[in-house]
C-alpha cells in the first residue's frame, strides 16, 4: 500500500506550498517510496483529526497516521531503514540544529516578505481563519506587516551567511550528498518559490546554486509544482 501524504494545498490543488511538508516530500523521495499526496487546507481539521493533531504534514503508513515533520522523518528512518535521512547521531543533531536556525531565522523574513501572498494564493474558504489568526498573532494588518519587505529581504539575505559560507565548502548542507538538513533548509526556499514571484535571492548567490541543485533532485521532482 502506497504512502499517503496530507499536504497543504492552496486554490490551485497543485499548489502546495508548506515548508515541513516539503521536507517530508523529498524525504520519501530520498528513500525511494512510493506516495501519494492528499490535499489539505487551513479549515479541514477534522480530515487529520486521527494523526492527534491539527497541521500538516501528517503521514499515513498502513494505517498509522503520524504529524509533525521531525516526527515522520524520525518515523520513516525506523520504518523504513534504507537511505537513512540523518547520517548517525551527529547527523541528527546537525539536522536538528538546521531545523532550529530555519525556523528561527529565517522563517520570521520570510513571513514579512511573504504572507500577504500566501493569502492571495490560498483557498477561498481559508482566507477569513488565515487573516484573523495571522493578524491576531502580528497585531497588525497582513498589508502592514510586509509593507517594508525590501527590507526583510535584506535581513534575510545577511541571515543566509552561514549557510551561504558552509555551501563554498560542500555541495550540500549534510555534505557530499542531500540528508535531512538540506530538505529543512530547501522547504523554506521553496515555501517562497510556491506561494510568490517575489525574489529572495540573486542568481549570484551561491545560495541560489544550491537551491538550483536541490530543484534538480530526483528528477526535477520539485520543479514540476506550481510557482510564483
Amino acid at each position: 500500500m502506497a504512502l499517503v501524504l496530507y499536504d497543504l494545498a492552496g486554490a490551485d490543488e497543485g499548489r502546495r506550498f508548506s515548508p515541513y511538508c516539503w521536507r517530508i516530500h523529498l524525504a520519501l523521495k530520498h528513500k525511494g517510496l512510493a506516495f501519494q499526496t492528499r490535499p489539505w487546507r487551513f479549515t479541514e481539521k477534522e480530515a487529520i483529526a486521527a494523526s492527534g493533531g491539527q497541521t500538516v504534514p501528517v503521514l499515513e503508513d498502513g494505517g498509522r497516521m503520524v504529524s509533525d515533520s521531525w516526527t515522520i522523518a524520525e518515523f520513516l528512518d525506523a520504518h523504513h531503514p534504507q537511505r537513512p535521512l540523518f547520517a548517525g547521531q551527529a547527523g541528527w543533531q546537525h539536522a536538528r540544529l538546521t531545523k532550529h536556525w530555519v525556523e528561527a531565522t529565517l522563517f520570521p523574513h520570510l513571513l514579512r516578505m511573504l504572507v500577504k501572498d500566501i493569502h492571495e494564493r490560498i483557498a477561498e474558504k481559508d482566507k477569513a481563519y488565515f487573516r484573523a489568526s495571522r493578524e491576531k498573532r502580528f497585531g497588525q494588518t497582513l498589508e502592514a506587516y510586509v509593507a517594508d519587505r525590501d527590507t526583510a529581504r535584506d535581513q534575510f539575505r545577511v541571515a543566509l551567511t552561514p549557510l551561504r559560507r558552509l555551501l563554498a565548502e560542500q555541495p550540500h548542507v549534510a555534505g557530499a550528498e542531500p540528508g535531512y538538513a538540506d530538505y529543512i533548509v530547501f522547504g523554506a526556499f521553496q515555501w517562497a518559490r510556491c506561494v510568490s514571484a517575489y525574489p529572495v535571492l540573486t542568481e549570484q548567490d551561491e545560495v541560489s546554486a544550491w537551491r538550483e541543485r536541490m530543484l534538480d533532485l530526483y528528477q526535477g521532482y520539485a520543479r514540476g509544482f506550481p510557482a510564483g
